[in-house]
């Protein structure tokens, strides 16, 4: 699902609220979540998961068409773990 779809299902389930009202909402808690993560902070919503940010250190890397050394630089990448109620779902 992308983010128009979400925005286009959540709007059909809520008759009273306007689409772009709808993508407002949507918008103002995904720029949220990546504001936190962006503070090197971690978001928890409750049934679904965490995202958090994990520090990948630098290292020697390879080209996979040339097998030359490839020098990849320290990076931050985001990580999500599933919440127990979603795990549940998936897996009933």
């Amino acid at each position: 699902m992308i983010k128009s779809e979400l925005v286009q299902k959540l709007a059909e389930e809520n008759p009273h609220l306007y689409q772009r009202d709808v993508e407002t909402i949507v918008t103002a808690v995904l720029d949220e979540i990546i504001s936190a993560l962006a503070q090197g902070n971690r978001v928890e919503l409750r049934g679904f998961g965490a995202f958090s940010v994990k520090n990948r250190p630098a290292r020697t890397g390879r080209n996979p068409r040339t097998g030359a050394k490839v020098s990849v630089s320290e990076k931050y990448v985001p990580q999500f773990k599933a919440g127990k109620e979603i795990r549940e779902r998936l897996n009933s």
